[in-house]
This record gives structure tokens, sequence and C-alpha cells, in this order.
């Protein structure tokens, strides 16, 4: 005797009931397992030729993603997008700061001439030495060293570096392409304290025991996102203006993976007209549109030739577009709308904002998207840009959003179509968040729970997943508020919340 069964609610039909969902408004109902945790697969596609091994992307906010957090995404088998609120030059000089790299350990290195005086140096806390050189540039010969506790410890700050300064005595350099373990087995073979890493006979980053020592005690780390080149993958934001045009050549120049259309309504003919630009241009290069949160919008850029689509407006935790303009749509929504157009025509997407936990990942992914954006979740990292300060006895670093004045002063406001506007409307706060360590810390931990998220769905891959929604296998529900109370801590005095 066959039973049927009518639990919870298809997709089709839960989206179809006129209300913008965000992804606390729902909750998926168990499966069927029969599969171990680690049979989960979570290799993905970014856009039509690019795949990733992690379904995560930084995003390209000025406080989230420059060389440091591009450099850790690609080891952990995900992507960063470099930020466009900067100079092309310096854009590209990012993109080419993480192509030259094969370790997930970035110390920006200072270069000195012997006659050199170190002014405010290490007030950077990342930077664990000064090189000095016989031009004080990368390119020419390495006489020495001096690290932050030599230069700490002396009483007169304006003496020249010759004077104080450790001479190289052995080889201290490596190939570029060196990986942890190699460099590691060196320094342990020649019993120094750092190593310089060179390339084509310029030195492009310092590596210290200390650091080494550091990421060595973090989950292992895969081969990451390398092209064929051998190199790691790296993205970069644009805009849709003349300008950008120029921006593009040199970010093609420097060897750009993907390129990233940002705009937080990219259903304009200014986006249109770029992505059939580029793709006539670099038909090679993969470029990703958006924002967009309708199957209109969807429509019209995969039309015009987008290789992935980024979905979001207004779900940023430092986004203000739906209260200031009143126009946008809940995550959970868009992410599923957006998903259903855009499968039909083999086209990735990116589900960008509103993440703040694992949960949201694995509602994100099921719903219909290839990766996820990140911008809060990765903001106060070891890799985030910018320095760490101290505020009511926590250690926090900036972050802002996008559309806050303060970016747009810097010329953000090219992503909401309003550089040329008299005035200037923010659609975005700065903030604060605390420091959460590395991300090549959290994000490994952060994927196991993805990863048996997927398990207790009985989805053994994105695919599967994506496979059982839209079978109508997967049911979901809608949660009242009193069941997302039920669905979190509660009921206790005090308690400590540990991820990991």
């Amino acid at each position: 005797m066959t039973i049927e069964f009518e639990d919870g609610f298809a997709a089709e039909k839960l989206f179809n009931q006129g209300y913008s969902y965000t992804y606390d408004d729902v909750i998926f109902l168990p499966h069927y397992i029969d599969f171990p945790t680690d049979a989960v697969s979570l290799s993905t596609k970014l856009s039509r030729n690019i795949s990733l091994s992690t379904p995560c992307v930084s995003s390209p906010m000025d406080t989230v993603t420059e060389s440091y957090m591009a450099t850790a995404m690609a080891a952990l088998g995900g992507m960063g997008i470099i930020h466009s609120n900067t100079t092309p030059p310096e854009q590209a000089d990012a993109v080419r700061s993480v192509k030259s790299r094969r370790v997930p350990i970035l110390s920006n290195p200072v270069f000195k001439s012997p006659d050199s005086l170190i002014v405010d140096q290490f007030d950077d806390d990342s930077l664990p030495c000064v090189i000095v050189t016989e031009s004080g540039t990368a390119t020419s010969k390495v006489l020495g060293y001096v690290f932050k506790s030599d230069w700490m410890s002396l009483s007169d700050k304006e003496a020249k570096l010759v004077d104080y300064m450790h001479t190289v005595d052995s080889k201290i350099s490596v190939p570029w392409n060196y990986d942890l373990a190699q460099i590691d087995a060196y320094l342990k073979q020649q019993d120094h304290d750092f190593v310089l890493l060179e390339k084509e006979g310029e030195v492009v980053d310092v590596i210290t025991k200390q650091e080494v020592e550091r990421v060595k005690g973090y989950p292992k780390l895969g081969k990451g996102t390398v092209g064929s080149d051998g190199k790691w993958m790296v993205g970069a934001a644009i805009g849709t203006r003349q300008s950008d045009r120029e921006r593009l050549e040199h970010l093609v120049k420097a060897g750009v993976d993907v390129v990233v259309l940002d705009s937080s309504q990219g259903n304009s003919i200014y986006q249109i007209e770029m992505i059939k630009h580029i793709k006539q241009t670099y038909p090679e290069l993969d470029v990703i549109g958006g924002n967009v949160v309708t199957m209109y919008q969807t429509q019209n850029l995969i039309e015009a030739g987008a290789d992935g689509l980024r979905v979001g407006m207004g779900s940023g935790s430092i986004c203000t577009t739906q209260e200031v303009c009143a126009v946008g749509r809940g995550q959970a929504t868009a992410v599923y709308k957006v998903s259903s157009i855009a499968a039909r025509s083999g086209v990735p997407v990116i589900a960008d904002g509103g993440i703040s936990n694992s949960g949201h990942i694995v509602k994100a992914l099921t719903l219909g998207a290839s990766t996820v954006m990140m911008g809060s979740f990765l903001a106060g990292s070891t890799e985030a840009p910018g320095a760490y300060q101290y505020k009511n006895g926590y250690r926090i670093k900036k972050y802002r959003g996008m559309g806050s004045l303060e970016a747009m002063t810097k010329g953000s406001d090219q992503r909401y179509l309003g550089d040329t506007a008299k005035l200037k409307i923010a659609q975005g706060v700065v903030g604060a968040v605390a420091d959460k360590g590395s991300v090549l810390r959290f994000i490994p931990y952060t994927m196991q729970a993805v990863k048996q998220g997927f398990q207790d769905l009985g989805a053994s891959s994105l695919q599967s997943a994506h496979d059982l929604l839209r079978s109508k296998t997967l049911r979901l529900e809608v949660r009242t508020g009193a069941a997302q109370v039920e669905g979190g801590v509660h009921g206790l005095i005090s308690y400590e919340k540990k991820a990991f």
C-alpha cells in the first residue's frame, strides 16, 4: 500500500505566493541520508568556464578584498574579487600580486636603500621586516634586513639602515612558486627566520618562520584555485563607464581571470553594452553581470552574454538600499527566482549578501546558487584590508558599505549610477566588525558545517541539491517569529557560543 505524503511545500509553490523571503524566513525539511558527510562534494562553477572546489567568493569591497584576501580565497579553493575603489594601475597591481604568489601568506614587503631611514613602516602589523637592497627596490641586490623588533629596540630612530641592519651571509631566497611545505623545509634546513620569494630576479614576498608555523596550524589546504599557468586565479570588479574600458585593459594585461560588473542594479543599458563590449573584445574572458533579483533582469543580462550572475539587492548587513530606495527583494526569494531562469541557460548564480552563518550558505546553495559572495562574513579577518583597532575591549576592523558616503568619495558611487549626480545619497553605512582571525582557519570549518547541512538534505553535491529542489523532492516551510526564536539559542541565563 502506497501512502501519499504532503509534507511542507515545493519551492515553486512557496516562492510564488507573493512574499519576499529572507534566509531566516524559510527552513528545509530533512530528507534521506545514504552517504557520509565526507562524501559531500562542494565543487561548483563560478561562471561558465571557471570551476571552484569551494563555493565561496569574497566581495569586491574596499574593506574586504585586496590581494591578501584574494590570495587566501584562492588557496581555499574559492575566489577573491579585487575591488575597484582605487586607480586602474593599483587594481591591476593587486591582481599581479595575487598571481605572483603560491602560498596564502602575504607580507607586502617594503624595500629600502642602505642610506634610508625607517619612518612609520612598522605601523603595519603584518609587516615582519624591511628588506635593504642596493637601490631600495625589489629588483636590485639584497644586502640585508631589519626586523620590527630590531627597530623597536633602537633608541635612535633616525639611524641609517646600513648602521644596524643584519647583513645577508647566505642564500635566503627561493622561487616564487614554492609551496608551504617546501618553504618550511628550506627554513629548517638553512636555519633562517625568514625567506625571500623571488620571481625573475625580483623579490615578491617575505615569508617568516612564524607565519609558516601559524598557517601550518590551520586545516590542511588542498590544491586551491589554480589556472592552467600554475598561478592563483583572481577576479576584479569594474564599472560600466567609458573609463572602465581602460581599467579593463589594465586588468587583462595583469592576467585577471574573470571580471565582475559592479552595480547595485545591473539591468541597465550601460551594463548590457559593457557585457557586449567585453565579449567582443576579450571573448576568452568570463564576465559576471549583476546585481539582479528578478527573472526579467536575469534574462536581459543572459541574452547580452553574461557568463555568471550576481544576485542580491539591499540584503547586505551594511546596505540600506531597500530602506532608502524602496527597491530590492528578500534574498531567499531572489536567489530562487534568478536561479530558476539562469539554470535554463547554464549560467551559474552567485548569491551576494545576507550570509551570516553556515546555515545561510546551505540555503543559498540549495535554492539554486552555485556560489555565495560574502562581505561581512569575511570582514574583520586577518586577510581583510585595514588595521585593527580596539574599542570597548574588542579588537575590530572597519567595515563599510560601498554605498556609504565615505566609500562614495573614493568612486564607488558609480555602482549606484550616482557619480554624475549633484546630490549624493547614501545606500550604505560605515561600521566595524570584531576580529575573526584568519579565513584560512574559519572557512574550512564553515564548509564542514555546510557539508553536514547537505547531508541532512540528502544531497551529496550542489547539483544533487538543485535536482532535489526542482523535482519537488526537497520541501520547505516558512518559519514564524516564534519558530525562528526556537531554532536559535534560547531559555538560558548565559551561554558561550563557539562555531568550532
